[in-house]
């Protein structure tokens, strides 16, 4: 009977390590899409990996959609990244960001937190769009 259990528990283990790396490899492409479209300008694309969620809450306006097209990202890399409970995976990225209008630069830093959606087998970003004007 203990080999019966070990041998269940040694398949499984690998089973899960794959189903892991996966998720992982998910989540690099769902960030690396969602880089590309930022740095490219490209926000209704980049808008497509915020979660179902908080679309529905928040939308995008074209008033939003307009002020974002006002901009050029000139620039954005990854500080760092930590995993948190419940599947969710925070990512801090440093912006540099051009208003078209002024062709002035500004650096800014951006928390993105990311959730992983069992149902649907794919990552979403809960926090919406970055806000490049900090409120503003």
């Amino acid at each position: 009977m203990t080999l019966a259990v070990l041998l269940l528990v040694s398949s499984a283990l690998p089973a899960q390590a794959a189903s892991n790396r996966a998720k992982q490899r998910k989540l690099t492409d769902t960030q690396t899409l969602f880089t590309k479209a930022m740095r490219w300008g490209e926000f209704e694309q980049a808008w497509s990996v915020v979660d179902p969620k908080a679309r529905e809450s928040r939308g995008l306006t074209g008033l939003e959609l307009s002020r974002y097209k006002q901009v050029e990202v000139t620039g954005y890399s990854e500080i760092g990244s930590m995993s948190e409970p419940d599947d969710i995976v925070v990512r801090v990225i440093e912006m540099r960001v051009v208003n078209r209008n002024t062709m002035a630069e500004r650096t800014l830093r951006v928390r993105e937190r990311w959730r992983w959606d069992e149902a649907d087998g794919q990552w979403w970003l809960q926090d919406g769009l970055p806000d490049l004007w900090q409120g503003q």
